[in-house]
């Protein structure tokens, strides 16, 4: 097959269970929107007749695919000879379009290309992904099909062993896939693949970042940021703060933070919120929440809905003390990072 464009090619090494289903994927190197010699080269050996499609590889597949990749892609063609002394499944999956997902390993593929930065949040078709990521038990001896757990507990026990099960998810944690450059993060299984993390960020122990959601560059996060959620360069969440995300009431609407902001601990946010605005410590600011207005002078102006207030820079939001009433005024003092915190080299 010849061809002048592709989506995404990735070699990868897996879990199955008992039935032959696949659990996983792990990809040494994804591809993304690869030269048309490189895919050429490898469709010409597969055989491949086009769509997207996950195929299983047969060790004897791999010298044949690495030698049309010696000249073209050496650094692919030392990962598929390393693959010659897997014990476990293999595949390469192929994407010739960005569009719904069908099979397990286009999942793990597209969560692959976010976390190692290759697609920003929002920039890849996700539609099928959770009918396609099978829910299985996270162990110290990897993905364990839940229908297979007690069987495999139960002969660790007799090997005068215990199973450690860390969780029971779709999603496992990103850094036993992929572990970006020049970030921080105290605690690994609060970040999942497929979260996108901009160099310079720090992820502190009760910080949360979900799939397809992320940061743009510096920034502190010590508190939530959920699915879709983008958090801009320069801002930081506070202690137990929350965002809410797509998937959490957040509804088609992007939830989004500009650049330079703070959202103070145990705060939240329901609105895209502009640069340079600050939200104070407990303050949970939803969309239909009714905030009073003020002039650069502090003097009331109107009451508005926050949602009507989305993406506007310079604001900050803190509840009055004595009326506890929501009021927007100017924020005259913009947070600033210590650029010596994140500088994670």
């Amino acid at each position: 097959m010849t061809t002048t464009s592709f989506f995404s090619i990735a070699f990868g090494i897996g879990t199955k269970n008992n039935k032959g289903d696949w659990l996983e994927v792990y990809y040494p190197a994804p591809l993304h929107q690869p030269d048309s010699g490189l895919v050429n080269a490898i469709t010409d050996v597969l055989g491949y007749k086009g769509g997207n499609q996950a195929l299983d590889l047969d060790k004897d597949q791999l010298e044949p695919i690495a030698l049309a990749l010696d000249a073209i892609a050496p650094d692919q063609s030392d990962i598929i000879r390393s693959m010659a002394s897997s014990m476990q499944p293999l595949v390469v999956t192929l994407l010739e379009t960005d569009s719904a997902l069908s099979t397990t390993p286009e999942a793990y593929l597209k969560l692959h290309l976010l976390s190692h930065r290759l697609v920003k949040p929002h920039g890849l078709d996700l539609s099928g992904i959770f009918p396609t990521l099978p829910n299985v038990a996270w162990t110290d001896q990897g993905a364990i099909d839940l229908s297979e757990l007690q069987q495999r507990q139960t002969e660790a026990r007799l090997n005068g062993r215990v199973l450690e099960v860390s969780c029971i998810d779709k999603f496992p944690k990103m850094t036993n896939y992929v572990v970006p450059t020049g970030v921080r993060i105290a605690h690994t299984a609060r970040v999942r693949l497929g979260a996108y993390l901009g160099a310079g960020t720090t992820i502190m122990h009760e910080g949360f970042v979900n799939f397809n959601a992320g940061t743009m560059g510096e920034s502190m996060i010590e508190g939530r940021v959920s699915a879709g959620v983008v958090v801009n360069s320069g801002s930081d969440l506070g202690g137990s703060a929350s965002i809410i995300g797509t998937l959490s009431g957040g509804n088609d609407i992007v939830i989004s933070v500009g650049e330079g902001c703070l959202i103070g601990a145990n705060a939240g946010l329901g609105i895209p919120l502009g640069d340079r605005c600050t939200i104070e410590a407990g303050l949970y600011l939803t969309a239909g929440a009714k905030v009073s207005v003020l002039d650069s002078n502090n003097q009331f102006v109107e009451v508005v809905k926050a949602r009507e207030l989305a993406g506007k820079p310079d604001l900050l939001f803190i509840r009055n003390s004595q009326s506890g009433s929501i009021e927007c005024r100017t924020n005259k003092s913009a947070i600033e990072l210590n650029n010596e915190l994140h500088a994670h080299n």
